[in-house]
């Protein structure tokens, strides 16, 4: 397994990198057929933020499915542990859910993980590009899938991140499942039955939202429900 470390803010030391190598073997102990782990570590630097002031996401590949967690903590190493938890969790239900044949379901490559999954490769290829200075740049410039720019708004702290994502058609099921799996709160895809791009997300407790996006010339195009051929 191809472990990567990272970090934004902060720099690693290399007591982080071994104690991240050496509890990652609770992830094959359940995903043997993990190829990759992404460890990503941020620092907050606001004071008022202390207790949760470094943040770890863990973005694991096993097989075709992605699973990702993420925790902050006043340190690192706790951080690490309470996102290994959220991680293991979240590996033994795709586990299971692939030994439930009865739902005949594959698990599909999961998107918006909040993390490139491009690698140091592909981070580097980006710090050569020229920076973007505005939005429209950022929108304009051209992006491989996995790949990602960011941009900061003029003076101000805004900062507009964009990715390309490659988006395999599945249903709201399967997008309800892989948004569980990297522990967002929304998930964007492409709706097999509609052919439609669309987002699922949390409402309240168990209740789920589904939006999908088209066009009005492509509405008014579609014949309406109950008509039929004359």
């Amino acid at each position: 397994m191809e472990i990567v470390v990272t970090g934004r803010h902060t720099q690693i030391k290399q007591k982080f990198r071994d104690v991240v190598e050496s509890k990652m073997n609770r992830v094959t102990a359940i995903a043997p057929d993990t190829q990759r782990a992404q460890v990503v570590l941020t620092h907050e630097g606001n004071p008022r933020q202390a207790d949760t002031a470094r943040r770890v996401e863990i973005t694991v590949v096993a097989g075709s499915t992605v699973v990702r967690a993420e925790a902050s903590s006043a340190d690192e190493f706790s951080a690490l542990d309470m996102a290994l938890d959220k991680l293991t969790l979240r590996l033994r239900r795709a586990r299971d859910r692939r030994k439930d044949h009865r739902r005949g379901y594959v698990p599909m490559q999961s998107l918006g993980t909040g993390v490139d999954d491009g690698g140091a490769e592909g981070s580097e290829e980006l710090a050569d590009q020229e920076p973007l200075t505005s939005p429209e740049a950022a929108v304009a410039s051209d992006l491989g899938p996995g790949e990602s720019v960011e941009v900061q708004v003029g003076d101000t702290p805004i900062v507009i991140r964009r990715k390309l994502h490659v988006a395999e058609p599945m249903s709201i099921d399967e997008a309800l499942y892989e948004m569980e799996l990297i522990g967002h709160d929304f998930f964007l895809f492409v709706n097999k039955a509609t052919g439609r791009p669309s987002v699922v997300y949390h409402r309240h407790g168990w209740s789920y939202g589904v939006f999908e996006i088209d066009t009005p010339e492509n509405v008014k195009a579609q014949p309406k429900a109950g008509a039929s051929d004359k």
